[in-house]
């Protein structure tokens, strides 16, 4: 790899530790570790649950984790973040961490992972969805969001096969489209 090349950035989202499944919690710890196998970014909203899952197998694994958390204190960060990223926006912080990764892998999830699906929709981000996982993830999992099918959330059966699938799609992305500007909607 070129010095000055960026490293691709897979962002991990799911429920929150306030109704993250065992199951969920589980497969977030694998699907960090496989990324930080892989030597990818791991990008996470930064607090419990599946985000900390993930943030968890990537650190222990020797990966790098950014942290991109709602609250405006770096504080606030599950202990596994490398690097904290204290937005102080809210759930609106939920776009940063959708428009900052190259693609997405949702672990179950809640309303939050809503949010970010919908804004990576928009951008034609794609996103991974681990299936058995619940949530969001399993009701999403080979949908499109919206009647315009811009980006189908692909499913996949295991950590493994998910961080596999995500970073294929990344390489398949042609340049100019992974490149788009504007806002998308």
């Amino acid at each position: 790899m070129n010095a000055l090349t960026r490293r691709t950035q897979v962002l991990v989202i799911g429920s929150d530790k306030d109704h993250c499944s065992k199951t969920a919690y589980d497969i977030a710890y694998q699907v960090g570790t496989e990324a930080a196998k892989r030597g990818v970014v791991v990008l996470t909203g930064g607090r419990g649950g599946v985000m900390e899952a993930a943030s968890r197998g990537a650190k222990e694994t020797g990966g790098f984790v950014i942290g991109i958390i709602p609250q405006d204190k770096m504080a606030a960060a599950n202990p596994y973040c490398d690097a904290v990223i204290a937005t102080g926006l809210g759930h609106a912080r939920d776009f940063v961490t959708a428009y900052s990764a190259d693609v997405i892998i949702i672990v179950e999830g809640g309303s939050g992972s809503m949010i970010e699906l919908a804004a990576a929709y928009q951008k034609m981000i794609p996103v991974v969805a681990v299936r058995g996982s619940g949530g969001v993830a399993d009701k999403m999992v080979d949908n499109y969001v919206d009647d315009r099918r811009l980006e189908i959330v692909h499913g996949e059966v295991s950590p493994e096969k998910a961080v596999e699938t995500a970073l294929q799609l990344v390489e398949s992305i042609k340049p100019e489209r992974h490149a788009r500007d504007g806002i998308g909607f």
